[in-house]
């Protein structure tokens, strides 16, 4: 199964309906262009398996490095998903490899992530890749 690196807007559209039904809250008109300014100026990283048929990514993961007093430098996985009838073949536990593959290249200590509370499943390939509950992630939305 290959991994791929994407970087352009071709690549972006491949990962569209992926990013889409992952995340509700994006107008699917922006998209692309959304995520084309993140990775050339946000330092954002987009990754993908492509489908069987290779007209849609099956799976992807989106991060990015951040270095933070706390950890120093560490990679931040944004966005992890695998559509439905693509699960059960590990291409979230492929995703995770890849991304701490890219850590150790890059001499990154550590990789994080948040979850839903109610994720268990997972958080069960979470806990087998090595992770571990390291803290709470509280969040407060503010009024316009």
């Amino acid at each position: 199964m290959d991994i791929l690196n994407v970087q352009t807007t071709a690549e972006i559209e491949l990962a569209k309906e992926a990013i889409l039904e992952f995340r509700t809250n994006l107008e699917p008109e922006n998209v692309v262009e959304q995520v084309l300014e993140m990775i050339t100026s946000g330092g954002f990283e987009l990754a993908c398996i492509p489908s069987d048929d290779g007209t849609k990514a099956a799976a992807f993961v989106g991060f990015r490095v951040i270095n933070m007093l706390r950890t120093g430098k560490m990679i931040y996985i944004d966005d992890l998903f695998t559509f439905s009838e693509y699960r059960g073949r590990g291409y979230a536990g492929k995703l995770l490899d890849y991304v701490d593959q890219l850590a150790v290249q890059r001499g990154i200590k550590s990789v994080h992530l948040d979850s839903g509370f109610a994720l268990h499943p997972a958080h069960r390939l979470y806990l087998s890749k090595g992770y571990f509950l390291a803290c709470h992630h509280f969040a407060k939305m503010m009024k316009e």
